[in-house]
C-alpha cells in the first residue's frame, strides 16, 4: 500500500504535468485536468436510500469542491463529467473562466444575498427550526443539508408550528425560498 507521501507526490506530479500542458490551449476540457479516481471503503453508519455510499470517488486534483461518485470508476467519472459541465456553465454565467489545470482552486461559498434579506428571521430560524446555536446558511442551503432522514417532514412540521406557514410544497427545501415565504406571510397575514 502506498504511503501518504507517495500519494501526495503522485498528485503533485500529475498537477504539474497538466499545468504545463495547459499552455498549449485556452479552452480546457475535463481531460485537461489532473484527475484521481480512488476506491473508498464504504461502511458509514449514515447509510440509507438517500445516503447511498459509492465505492469509487473521482475528483480533480487541487480542486476540492468538484467530484463524482459511483459503484465503478466509470460511473464516478461520468458523474464527475456531469458536475464539471455544471460548474463550467455556472462560472460562465458569472463571467468567470475555468481555473487553469493543475492550479489550486480555493473553496468559494455560495452567495448569501437572499438569506441576508431577512437577518433576524434567519437567526430565529436557525435557533428555533434547525435547533442550532449558529449555522452557515447560503442562498443554496437547504433543509436536506441539516439531517440524514429520507424526508424534510420534521423541519416542515417545525416551520408550521413556529411560524404557521406550510412549506411542504418546497421540495428542494431551499432555505432562502422558505424564509421568503415566511417573511411574506408575516407581511400579509391574510395569505
Amino acid at each position: 500500500m502506498a504511503r501518504k507521501w507517495q500519494i501526495e507526490l503522485t498528485r503533485t506530479v500529475k498537477a504539474i504535468w497538466k499545468y504545463l500542458l495547459s499552455y498549449r490551449k485556452k479552452d480546457w476540457e475535463l481531460s485537461d485536468y489532473p484527475i484521481e479516481v480512488r476506491w473508498q471503503k464504504g461502511d458509514s453508519p449514515l447509510r440509507n436510500e438517500r445516503w447511498k455510499e459509492h465505492v469509487f470517488w473521482a475528483s480533480i486534483i487541487r480542486w476540492h469542491v468538484i467530484g463524482g461518485s459511483g459503484d465503478s470508476s466509470a460511473e464516478a467519472m461520468a458523474e464527475l463529467e456531469k458536475n464539471f459541465a455544471a460548474v463550467r456553465v455556472r462560472r460562465s454565467e458569472e463571467g468567470k473562466g475555468l481555473p487553469r489545470p493543475g492550479t489550486s482552486v480555493p473553496i468559494e461559498f455560495a452567495p448569501q444575498n437572499r438569506v441576508d434579506a431577512h437577518p433576524e428571521l434567519l437567526d430565529d430560524f436557525v435557533r428555533r427550526v434547525l435547533q442550532l446555536d449558529w449555522a452557515l446558511i447560503t442562498d443554496e442551503s437547504c433543509l436536506w443539508h441539516f439531517h440524514t432522514d429520507d424526508s424534510n417532514d420534521l423541519y416542515v412540521g417545525r416551520i408550521r408550528a413556529v411560524y404557521g406557514v406550510n412549506v411542504a410544497d418546497i421540495e428542494s427545501g431551499n432555505i432562502a425560498e422558505i424564509l421568503n415565504r415566511i417573511a411574506a406571510s408575516v407581511e400579509n397575514p391574510s395569505h
